[in-house]
């Protein structure tokens, strides 16, 4: 998923490789692939768009 196949840095990903040192790969694959469709579960809610990181598309 997204700590393996996808090359492109985000907070995500980020916060899933910190957590697969303390937990290990499995466990923080879970969590990840949790949080990512919690997060597109509120995008379809609120119909918003996704950014890859805070500062890409926000208003100064």
């Amino acid at each position: 998923m997204i700590l393996n196949r996808v090359s492109r840095w985000s907070p995500i990903k980020a916060w899933g490789t910190r957590l697969a040192r303390k937990v290990g790969g499995k466990k923080a694959m879970v969590a990840v692939a949790r949080k990512l469709s919690v997060i597109l579960h509120r995008m379809r809610r609120d119909n918003t768009d996704f950014w890859w990181s805070r500062q890409e598309g926000q208003p100064a």
